[in-house]
């Protein structure tokens, strides 16, 4: 039996380099702005599905996880973000309101082209705007 240990293995320092290189933030923020800050044809938790949900233009994104996979023989790279919006009370300035909206999992190819989204939504949130089909 061959028994390899991954613990010190060089593809935890291509990762690291990986992802220093990389602005997910920049990605995450690029999508949003293609879809337009829309989720079409979307299927909640209890199988209820939505035509389409709006997402807050304030909303902000932070990478949680990031990961790198293989599939058969293609390679890609798996960025997780939460999605949060923060709706300021302009009464108070230095008072905010944050909510979790649900998160995004972005998966891109090699050439850092995108392939797939996932979204899980919470779809009680009043941030978002529901059109059901």
């Amino acid at each position: 039996m061959t028994r390899l240990e991954l613990k010190n293995h060089q593809v935890w320092q291509d990762l690291t380099e990986i992802l220093q290189s990389l602005d997910a933030n920049l990605l995450v923020q690029e999508h949003l702005d293609q879809c337009d800050y829309k989720v079409c044809g979307y299927w909640d938790e209890q199988d209820e599905y939505y035509e389409k949900i709006t997402l807050p233009r304030t909303l902000k994104a932070e990478l949680v996880s990031s990961s790198i996979g293989v599939a058969h023989k293609e390679r890609f790279l798996q960025l997780k973000f939460l999605l949060i919006a923060d709706a300021v009370d302009n009464t108070k300035t230095a008072s905010s309101n944050a909510q979790k909206l649900g998160e995004l999992v972005l998966v891109y190819d090699e050439n850092l082209e995108f392939i797939d989204e996932n979204w899980l939504l919470d779809v009680d949130s009043s941030f978002l705007v529901k059109r059901s089909g």
